[in-house]
């Protein structure tokens, strides 16, 4: 049994954004400090850390001094460059494990390993090169979805194809970069489940949430989702699976697409994740403290959730709308701190709790 951290000890984020921001301020709450490591000026966690580090990944020196500070290092998103978690690995753990970011960095790699743990996947095809697009087209059809196999998100890396006439466009739109096929998936609605899983093998699932998405980004997440009492077992029962098969310690995220044939599973993410920040205001425990939890060797709080909650994006130019926003009974606001507003760019959001 690893022993918990000492109060009071320095908890390591790679990644500054908004994510890195509210577990500084979930550890804060638990007593313990962070330092961010981020290569861009002013990040949003940096306004509530301890510690800021403004340098490339590349910058081996920073990378050490950096890991030479913290008692354990976590992260905010997947992209990680290698070479920079393994510098860092030689001097501190690095939580959750290097296995999840090894097969969440590519979706090959995700669906392969999702496929082999005996769950529904949609079908995939590598796509190396215009001889594999044409076999696969060929066999998956369209509709279909041509993606990046590294570095997509929020929409982006991606390519739809309505028609097989529409391969050699969305091929051109990767650039080069290598990519995957996935075919359509006839389904109602999407769901994802926050799970966290301790040192001591403890699992814990937050209720699933219903994600409505808009432009490739998501919009809304409703709890409690449209599911059946056996979809909803089946749901936590696919997120336990998955962490068990990682060894996985800390918070993780899994979508799921809701269709006839049953649960299948979309993708992973090793983290906090933006359809959990409900649970700020429908748990005792959020997801940011559950993970700085886990990965401080601590229990696993209690996410049963006590009320109904929307969960809505703030984007872009919807921050207009904040002083109105203030003004709802049965809203929570978290706001960012981005200095500048862009279209696209999530800015905040809000938790409605229904009544």
């Amino acid at each position: 049994m690893t022993k918990p951290l000492a109060l009071g000890s320095t908890i390591g984020i790679l990644g500054g954004g908004q994510l890195g921001r509210m577990l500084s301020v979930a550890a804060s709450r638990l007593g313990f400090k962070t330092h961010i490591f981020e290569p861009g000026a002013n990040p949003p966690a940096g306004h509530v850390a301890d510690a800021v580090t403004t340098a490339p990944y590349e910058d081996e020196n920073a990378l050490r001094a950096f890991a030479n500070s913290c008692d354990v290092v976590t992260f905010e998103f997947e992209n990680v460059p290698t070479a920079a978690l393994d510098l860092i690995e030689a001097q501190v753990a690095i939580r959750p494990g290097r296995e999840a970011l090894r097969i969440s960095q590519d979706r090959l790699t995700e669906k392969t390993f999702l496929q082999e743990l005996g769950l529904n996947v949609a079908p995939f095809a590598d796509i190396p090169d215009r001889a594999a697009m044409e076999g696969a087209v060929a066999e998956i059809g369209a509709p279909s979805i041509l993606k990046t196999r590294r570095f997509g998100y929020d929409g982006k890396g991606q390519a739809r194809l309505r028609t097989p006439q529409d391969a050699d466009q969305a091929l051109a739109d990767m650039n080069g970069a290598p990519a995957i096929l996935e075919g359509f998936v006839d389904f109602s609605h999407e769901v994802s489940v926050i799970a966290a899983r301790s040192f001591a093998g403890e699992v814990a699932c937050f209720d699933p949430g219903e994600n409505v998405h808009r432009n490739g980004i998501l919009h809304t997440t409703t709890v409690p989702a449209r599911l059946s009492a056996a979809q909803r077992t089946d749901a936590v029962l696919m997120a336990a699976r998955i962490l068990n098969a990682l060894d996985y310690i800390g918070v993780l995220g899994v979508e799921l697409f809701v269709t006839p044939r049953g649960l299948i599973v979309n993708e992973i993410a090793p983290r906090v994740h933006n359809s959990g920040h409900w649970t700020q205001n429908g748990c005792t425990v959020d997801q940011f403290e559950q993970h700085i939890r886990a990965i401080s060797g601590w229990p696993l709080g209690d996410g049963t959730r006590y009320a109904d909650v929307t969960m809505e994006n703030l984007i872009g130019d919807d921050m207009d709308r904040v002083p109105e926003l203030a003004r709802e009974a049965t809203t929570a606001i978290h706001l960012y701190g981005k200095a500048e507003t862009k279209p696209r760019r999530k800015m905040g959001h809000v938790n409605r709790i229904m009544r």
